[in-house]
């Protein structure tokens, strides 16, 4: 009977043990956003997976590369300047089908504030902001229907939650409440209220009075903001108001991950703290002071070291230093948390300088003037 209870204590240890490995504990790290970090500098390709797409130049294809999706198998960019074409490229960057909606009618987008791809139902979501809808069409162009959106709402950041929802936040500038939701694909309703703690309510944008005209005001805002960040299969939450950022579970569980301080109530100005790429390793932020000018100061927490920086990271496909600005364009997914387009011209005198490697060095050889720009895709590293 004693060997039967020794068995038994073993077995309840292995299985305890089992559960402590599945379920790691969660490390909550402080970040001072106005300390003076010292810096370490990083080369992009040690800790991320870099792919450069060429894109197909015709004349029904002139794209500027402003890049929405990728897929297993397409890429979905569009121009700079809103004209209204989406352009629908394979993964190697050949050109497949030109897509123009553009127009007042009911089937039609007057603009767009954001589009994303689901490939898996061969839809495109595009967030026809100012008309408070979002069009789903096919990937021949063709409408499928509308998603109304509240009029007090303004969704500007979204992206492909799951089969049935898109995770999206509010950017209204009279919301006092909570900001993000998950909103359904086939009829726009809020199918849950994701609920992140504050205390009062904080706006990353700066309001200056117009004095010319009585009551009017220029709004400011930084170039770059994120409060949804794609992590590989979860998203980096960012309330303004709040003192920590928070990772948000595809089963709806919230985990705070980042503490601030001071608390962001505290300050004036204020003091935002914005993710702009997380890795297994690193976690890159912004510090933006909310003044007009947002000055920012770019910050880094090494998991293994288990300490703060300020960052600089150079790509690694140049002979010389060039500097990868990890927060310059919106994250695609989990899969590709940032990109840059890369200029045709700009890459020539590059080559001709003889200042590419690689991958890249080959791409510019085949070049010219006129072609469209290459896409680098910024991916975490496979395991």
């Amino acid at each position: 009977m004693k060997n039967v209870h020794s068995i038994l204590i073993m077995l309840l240890l292995i299985i305890a043990g089992c559960g402590k490995n599945n379920q790691p504990a969660n490390e909550l790290s402080t970040v001072d956003v106005t300390a003076k970090y010292p810096y370490k500098e990083l080369i992009l390709q040690d800790f991320m997976d870099v792919e450069y797409i060429p894109l197909e130049t015709t004349d029904e294809f002139l794209c500027m590369g402003s890049l929405w999706g990728v897929g297993k198998n397409i890429i979905i960019a569009t121009n700079f300047n809103n004209d209204g074409n989406i352009f629908i490229f394979d993964r190697k960057g050949k050109a497949l089908k030109r897509i123009n909606r553009k127009g007042q009618g009911n089937e039609e987008y007057s603009s767009y504030s954001r589009i994303i791809l689901d490939e898996e139902k061969e839809e495109i979501f595009v967030n026809n902001s100012f008309a408070k809808k979002i069009q789903v069409y096919d990937l021949e162009g063709n409408f499928k229907r509308d998603l109304l959106i509240k009029k007090e709402f303004s969704l500007f950041e979204m992206y492909n939650f799951d089969k049935d929802n898109l995770i999206c936040h509010d950017d209204f500038p009279g919301n006092t409440g909570q900001s993000f939701m998950l909103i359904s694909k086939q009829d726009g309703s809020i199918t849950r209220e994701i609920t992140i703690p504050f205390n009062e309510k904080k706006s990353i944008y700066v309001r200056i009075e117009d004095k010319t005209v009585e009551g009017q005001y220029f709004v400011y805002s930084p170039q770059c903001k994120h409060p949804i960040m794609p992590y590989f299969n979860d998203y980096i939450l960012t309330e303004y108001s709040a003192d920590t950022l928070y990772q948000y579970l595809p089963d709806h569980t919230l985990i705070p991950l980042i503490a601030r301080t001071p608390s962001i109530q505290s300050m004036n100005p204020e003091v935002i703290l914005l993710p702009s790429l997380f890795t297994d390793r690193y976690y890159f932020m912004d510090a933006i002071e909310k003044t007009i000018e947002f000055s920012t100061t770019n910050l880094l927490y090494d998991k293994q070291e288990k300490a703060f920086f300020r960052s600089k990271v150079y790509n690694g496909d140049y002979t010389n230093e060039e500097k990868v600005y990890l927060n310059s364009r919106r994250p695609i997914n989990g899969e590709i948390p940032s990109w840059q387009h890369l200029e045709a011209a700009d890459l020539i005198r590059d080559y001709g300088r003889g200042r590419l490697k690689g991958k890249l060095k080959e791409i510019a050889a085949e070049l010219k003037e006129d072609s469209n720009p290459v896409i680098m895709l910024i991916k975490q590293k496979q395991k």
